[in-house]
């Protein structure tokens, strides 16, 4: 059994007073700090948005946003809200991948690992078979990569203690969601 920490999407853009800020990012950060301090795991991912600059990344960014498939924009690569927060510490992320690239991504899986590899072609060759999840957003690409993780095959804990959200009874509806689909829900 190898286990895996996948932090999703702990970026400034998703933190408090960032372009999509979610309550409870900041403190995200530094619990996952926190965590890793004390925690260890055969390796650690950690998933950024890294949209382009100079196109609506597939009718991903919009003027006029519905908030479920559309959104300002957000995480424009090389920016600063498209950075890691700085409260999180980076010294045991052994894969970074980003994913978002001019379409839009939800899942850590449609995104490439820094060397161009995807996501389950890393998880297959490093025998990780258990998947622990945490980072922002719960109700979006928490809840997309919790799932592909299991459709996977692997077995996925979620720890509540790091993860915000966008909205409570989106939230709900997606730990449920996950909680169905196999997903362990620490709390």
């Amino acid at each position: 059994m190898t286990r895996a920490l996948f932090i999703i999407d702990v970026q400034n853009d998703f933190t408090e007073g960032g372009a999509l800020g979610c309550d409870g990012g900041n403190a995200v950060a530094a619990r996952i700090t926190e965590w890793l301090a004390e925690h260890d795991y055969d390796h650690v991912f950690a998933s950024r948005d890294w949209h382009d600059a100079d196109n609506d990344n597939g009718g991903h960014f919009s003027p006029k946003p519905d908030f479920v498939n559309s959104w300002p924009p957000h995480c424009v690569s090389g920016t600063p809200g498209a950075e890691y927060h700085p409260a999180l510490t980076l010294d045991k992320v052994d894969v970074h991948v980003r994913k978002g690239q001019g379409k839009p991504a939800y899942s850590i899986f449609d995104g490439v690992t820094d060397e161009g590899r995807s996501v389950i072609a890393t998880l297959d060759d490093l025998d990780v078979t258990d998947v622990d999840v945490v980072g922002i957003a719960t109700d979006h690409c928490v809840r997309a990569s919790a799932l592909d993780a299991l459709r996977a095959g692997r077995s996925v804990r979620v720890l509540t203690r790091m993860i915000a959200s966008v909205a409570p009874e989106s939230s709900k509806a997606a730990l449920a969601e996950m909680r169905s689909a196999g997903a362990q829900i620490v709390r």
